[in-house]
């Protein structure tokens, strides 16, 4: 459901409660997508949304402070991946957005892992349409249709159930 905001901001509500803040995310569905930043009102439903991703955490701090992790780590580039898989989800761009750079990571120990992330995402050559994977795709040469994106990312990575969420995805 689309509500209007005071500053006349366009933003998609839920609507379905979401669990408290200290219960853990259910089912294997994810989050509405919503408009995010100044300019949210401007963009028709059939344009680029940047999005807002947002799921309660249900990290600790007491468990463990977030630590710096390189980059290039393993972990860190699924993490990455994950996170423009769901951007790439949550937009109605044609074309696929693939991680550029990776320019911070942390890591916490909270039930699992949780991936704290700033990078940039780039759009592609490759149609959503076409192409299920983004290892193949180059990032676009055409100066009309480049476009990069400034992104934080929280990725919780759960071993043990074989599950990996993105509770925050802030692009702009």
């Amino acid at each position: 459901m689309w509500r209007r905001r005071a500053s006349g901001q366009m933003i998609q509500q839920e609507t379905t409660p979401r669990p408290p803040s200290h219960a853990e995310p259910q089912g294997r569905h994810p989050p509405p997508c919503r408009l995010w930043g100044p300019h949210a009102a401007m963009w028709p439903a059939g344009a680029l949304a940047l999005c807002s991703l947002i799921l309660s955490t249900t990290g600790d701090p007491s468990r463990g402070s977030p630590k710096t992790i390189k980059t290039n780590n393993p972990g860190v580039l699924k993490a990455a991946r994950h996170s423009v898989e769901r951007f790439n989800n949550c937009t109605n761009d044609i074309f696929l957005f693939k991680e550029s750079h990776i320019s911070r990571a942390l890591v916490q120990i909270v039930k699992g892992l949780k991936y704290m992330l700033n990078l940039e995402i780039s759009r592609t050559i490759c149609k959503k349409t076409k192409h299920p994977s983004l290892d193949n795709c180059d990032f676009q040469t055409n100066s009309t249709l480049k476009r990069t994106l400034s992104c934080y990312s929280e990725v919780w990575v759960i071993p043990w159930l074989q599950r990996l969420e993105v509770p925050v995805l802030l692009c702009h």
